[in-house]
């Protein structure tokens, strides 16, 4: 973005900078990357319980008697195994052996779904997903109705029970509930995250926003609850090895090489389907790996991966310093020879070629 002109702002933009929040450019929003310190931040999730506002993502309702039928031709995961109240993770493969987005398809009963898609690819996801909506499915866009926050960490859960009717201790993990919080009503309750830390995704109206935001921190206030940034929720799925679009996989990465063999079915046809299955039975010339520095040094997005000779074969795709483990770490393609676990790479990190180990993710 060239100019903060034509970012988009989030309902609660005000409020963010109001609290210190560091705003910048992300997917065509104005979003908060830290407010105190991306440690402090981390940690908070880590071990206690932090709140992100995560209401850049996109949503989508789409229901009618073929719903499930044009989810199931667009989608790589087999959403015919949800059931009511379900989440499921999932990702859109395109016409050229890429992805052209990452989504979460929620089941709320047979005839309606709901998927919430990256940021940065609304419009593309919406087209996409249009063009192939021959079953006369009813498609709502609602992304710019909805906040969504993201209460996560270990304690969440304490803090959020004191604000709903909702018993969330049984609610499972990818599950979700419709119900009130904090006085606010059509609230969706979600057992999802980003994190692995625990917590839950909260989908309210923009009206109810700056309510909802406000009950959940005075709820915290004997936790010491904080607001976190895109900074340390960054850190906090790479320690996870969850992938980011954009970085992780793209419009040219297959999810059989990326690691996601595990959300590609082929007990269904989809789109491209055919590819990924020859991927899948044939093998792929590289794959997604996680690696830890040995040297030191933080590896960055599109730094180049070598081997002792120093040849090229690979491309970091992620990389921090990990706050948990107190080490650098990152994940990037490679051809699939130096794939296994405990074979040393090297990443060039300013025209040094740093020594690096790969190993099995998650790190943490």
């Amino acid at each position: 973005m060239d100019s903060t002109q034509s970012l988009k702002n989030v309902e609660l933009n005000d409020l963010h900078i109001a609290l210190g929040g560091k705003m910048v450019p992300f997917a065509g929003f104005n979003m908060p990357v830290q407010y105190s310190n991306l440690i402090l931040e981390h940690n908070a999730v880590r071990n206690n319980v932090g709140v992100f506002d995560v209401s850049h993502m996109g949503e989508f309702m789409l229901k009618g008697d073929k719903a499930l039928e044009l989810i199931q031709l667009v989608t790589s995961n087999d959403a015919s195994k949800l059931t009511d109240g379900k989440v499921q993770y999932s990702c859109m493969p395109n016409n050229t052996g890429g992805i052209v987005d990452d989504l979460l398809v929620y089941r709320y009963n047979q005839n309606e779904y709901y998927l919430v898609v990256n940021a940065s690819n609304i419009q593309k996801d919406w087209d996409w997903i249009a063009s192939h909506n021959t079953f006369g499915v009813q498609m709502e866009n609602m992304s710019d109705g909805l906040s969504l926050f993201a209460v996560q960490g270990p304690n969440a859960i304490k803090v959020l029970q004191t604000l709903t009717d909702v018993n969330l201790s049984e609610m499972e993990y990818y599950s979700f509930k419709g119900g009130t919080m904090a006085g606010c009503e059509d609230v969706i309750i979600s057992n999802t995250g980003y994190t692995c830390a625990g917590g839950f995704e909260l989908y309210v109206w923009n009206k109810d926003a700056s309510t909802l935001w406000d009950a959940i921190f005075e709820a915290g206030k004997s936790f010491d609850i904080i607001p976190c940034g895109l900074g340390c929720r960054d850190t906090l799925r790479l320690e996870k090895g969850f992938c980011l679009y954009g970085n992780d996989i793209n419009d040219s990465t297959s999810p059989i090489e990326a690691g996601l063999g595990w959300i590609t079915k082929f007990t269904k046809d989809f789109v491209n389907s055919s590819y990924h299955k020859s991927l899948k039975e044939n093998g792929v010339s590289k794959k997604l790996v996680g690696f830890e520095m040995l040297d030191r040094g933080i590896p960055r997005q599109h730094y180049s991966i070598k081997d002792a000779q120093g040849n090229l074969i690979g491309e970091v795709t992620s990389g921090t310093q990990s706050p948990s483990l107190g080490k650098a770490i990152g994940m990037g393609y490679v051809t699939t020879e130096f794939s296994k676990a405990g074979t040393e790479i090297f990443i060039e990190v300013r025209d040094k070629a740093l020594k690096a180990v790969v190993c099995k993710i998650p790190f943490l």
